[in-house]
């Protein structure tokens, strides 16, 4: 038997029955309360005791595989801590690195991996020039201001990133050597043009090898509605046309690279690669002369590309401007030679663009504020 003897007993108060000699039997154990707690205390202890090493090992079971795991708001709990922090340094490690390109293009990019990308040099990037008017017609268009957020800037010299960093969320700046080249307003055909088209065609290649859909729009482009609903939802390829024959499957379109929709598969990786590849043969010429040449190639054919032409009524230009101003997606400033007169055109049928979105209603007939041959 041990009794508690003046509390110094290791019992801490508490008295267990004695074993009888007599019959040899043990009597049912009793808990006595003599000091400190009381009999219930005692089982209320046990019982959190037991609640709370039950949680522990819960916690720590569930530390090895975390998604499964639902998070408790008992903050005092005692791995609590010590879970959060291995679960965030778990999630850190899996993470890969990325490069520049990669980490730009994870945060413009739509649900699906779709972005939409531009290209700047410094003279489109000054304030009040091409991309300030680009930026303002998405803000002016029906339901294109939610896109601009997923619109990537590549900028081909460092004084037009610099810029577009003060206006802009994602700003891509591509790593030239000879971005002096590229900084001027660089005339149609020109050298720095060229390079200027072909650095642009190289990036798209890359967006493509990481898997991400896009949106080509040059910056001479005014958004006034989304285009998506335009798009043809099996074409792995889609481009606009200068000039439009009503046929959209028909590759004797007259094509403008301007705006292309691309979804990135292996098809549309190896046409791009060809596409750039090709250019060695034909010297001089910019991508669009190129296309023409490639698109019916026996290689292009192999490759089971499904390529489509967009119609000038959704898709127009300043050479054939849309005939439907209740329909139109996108007015292109092409056939327009010196960006002084891309812009102040581009300014004017903006505004053309906002009378009729104040009106609130269809209307009969289509005027563009465009003057003939925009300014050659």
């Amino acid at each position: 038997m041990i009794k508690s003897t003046n509390g110094e007993s290791p019992s801490l108060g508490y008295e267990f029955a004695e074993v009888s000699t007599k019959d040899g039997k043990s009597k049912p154990p009793v808990i006595y309360s003599d000091g400190l707690f009381g009999g219930r205390d005692v089982i209320r202890i046990v019982l959190l005791v037991t609640t709370v090493t039950l949680s522990c090992l819960l916690f720590y079971k569930s530390a090895n595989n975390p998604l499964n795991m639902v998070l408790s708001p008992w903050k005092a709990d005692c791995y609590a801590s010590k879970l959060m922090n291995e679960t965030s340094l778990e999630v850190e490690q899996k993470k890969e690195p990325v490069s520049e390109l990669e980490r730009v293009l994870m945060n413009a990019a739509m649900e699906d991996n779709t972005v939409i990308i531009t290209a700047l040099n410094q003279a489109w990037a000054e304030p009040n020039s091409t991309f300030d008017v680009f930026r303002e017609s998405f803000k002016a268009g029906i339901e294109t201001e939610r896109l601009l957020k997923h619109v990537i800037a590549v900028c081909l010299d460092i004084k037009a990133y610099d810029q577009c960093l003060k206006v802009h969320p994602h700003c891509y700046l591509i790593n030239a050597t000879d971005s002096d080249q590229l900084s001027g307003p660089n005339r149609f055909m020109t050298p720095g043009y060229l390079k200027l088209i072909w650095r642009r065609m190289d990036l798209l290649r890359q967006v493509i090898g990481l898997g991400y859909n896009f949106i080509f729009t040059d910056a001479d482009i005014l958004w006034l509605r989304d285009p998506f609903p335009r798009f043809f939802p099996d074409a792995d390829f889609q481009i606009t046309c200068d000039d439009y024959n009503g046929k959209p499957s028909d590759k004797k379109n007259h094509v403008n690279s301007g705006f292309t929709y691309v979804k990135a598969n292996n098809k549309t990786s190896k046409f791009y690669k060809y596409w750039i590849r090709s250019s060695r043969k034909f010297p001089g010429k910019h991508d669009q002369d190129v296309f023409n040449f490639i698109k019916n190639d026996h290689h292009i054919e192999k490759l089971g590309i499904k390529m489509r032409f967009f119609d000038t009524v959704y898709f127009g230009g300043f050479c054939q401007p849309s005939r439907d101003i209740n329909v139109v997606n996108t007015m292109h400033a092409n056939c327009c030679i010196g960006l002084d007169n891309k812009v102040n055109n581009l300014k004017a049928a903006l505004e053309d663009w906002k009378r009729y979105v104040s009106l609130n209603t269809t209307v009969s007939e289509t005027k563009w504020n465009i003057p003939p041959r925009c300014g050659y």
